[in-house]
């Protein structure tokens, strides 16, 4: 009976049943971090730090720019709520370089990598617009 608490806390990262099986990119984007897992079209990124988020809203562009960085491509539309969201991703040869003009990110960010964080092991960035 003392086991099926760790297990629950031991799944709360691990991702949806259609990511499951991907392996996570732990990222860190002004402040918020998430496991980010790519598959195919689409992306997700689990919010793992404990951080006040009462709605999707202020947590959307960090959770886009998260997915952004760890798949190379632009996110069409982000959906989800403030823990997990899921990213249609705007890159594949079948879609052509007419694309990215639709792309969910029209504001220019510019990140700066801080590399790995030396406890946990994820990559830091911090982006701001310009």
């Amino acid at each position: 009976m003392r086991l099926l608490p760790i297990l629950l806390l031991a799944a709360c990262s691990g991702g949806s049943p259609h990511f499951r099986d991907m392996p996570a990119t732990r990222v860190a984007v002004n402040g918020s971090v998430f496991d980010v897992r790519v598959r195919g079209p689409l992306a997700e990124a689990v919010r793992v730090n404990s951080q006040y988020a009462p709605r999707l809203g202020p947590v959307r562009d960090r959770a886009a720019l998260a997915m952004a960085q760890v798949s190379g491509c632009p996110l069409m539309d982000v959906l989800g709520d403030a823990a997990v969201t899921v990213g249609v991703l705007g890159c594949g040869k079948e879609l052509g370089e007419k694309l990215i003009f639709g792309a969910l990110l029209l504001r220019s960010y510019e990140c700066v990598n801080y590399g790995y964080s030396g406890s946990s092991g994820y990559q830091v960035f911090e982006c701001t617009p310009y």
